[in-house]
């Protein structure tokens, strides 16, 4: 059994080797700067607590700490999706939600997809992997058989080459 002093220095370092990481990790699934912080609070507070009354080298856990993450984003999703949204009936006007016109951002949603169609598979592969599926530049590398660095300098390229088609199409609409 470890001492208290030994285990709060192994977490102070635990903390200080892993919370940016895993704060960026939960930034990216949330995209709310205020909700990845106290993700990453309640990760390591449940990762600490586990880890001390399993006596558990605490120095080997950064998969441990992801995986109660996304099991704390999971849950919060869950949660949102079964409370749903509350609306006050009398608030609703049904002549203007039968006016509400979604054509915009489908005719958005095609504009992203002949853009993505004009890229070479390697770009909509990366953009695919790390933008769409959040995998990690590593994951991707591992998947598109490519060095993390090769990835990221890929995954530039790829969105600077998306950005650069799109505005000259919004140049050719505004003519």
């Amino acid at each position: 059994m470890r001492n208290r002093e030994n285990n709060r220095e192994m977490i102070e370092k635990l903390c200080r080797d892993t919370w940016r990481e895993l704060y960026s990790f939960i930034y990216y699934k949330v995209q709310n700067r205020e909700e990845a912080e106290d993700i990453t609070q309640e990760t390591y507070a449940k990762a600490i607590a586990f880890l001390n009354k399993n006596d558990v080298n605490i120095l080997e856990c950064k998969k441990y700490l992801r995986f109660i993450a996304m099991n704390i984003i999971r849950d919060q999703w869950r949660a949102k999706k079964r409370r749903g949204c509350s609306v006050n009936l009398e608030d609703v006007n049904p002549e203007e939600i039968v006016e509400e016109d979604f054509s915009d951002s489908l005719t958005e949603r095609d504009r992203i997809e002949e853009a993505m169609n004009r890229l070479t598979e390697e770009q909509r592969t990366v953009i695919d992997l790390r933008i769409i599926k959040g995998y990690s530049a590593a994951e991707a590398g591992k998947l598109m058989q490519k060095k993390e660095g090769a990835i990221r300098v890929l995954q530039l390229r790829a969105v600077r080459a998306l950005a650069k088609i799109l505005e000259a199409e919004q140049g050719k609409e505004e003519r």
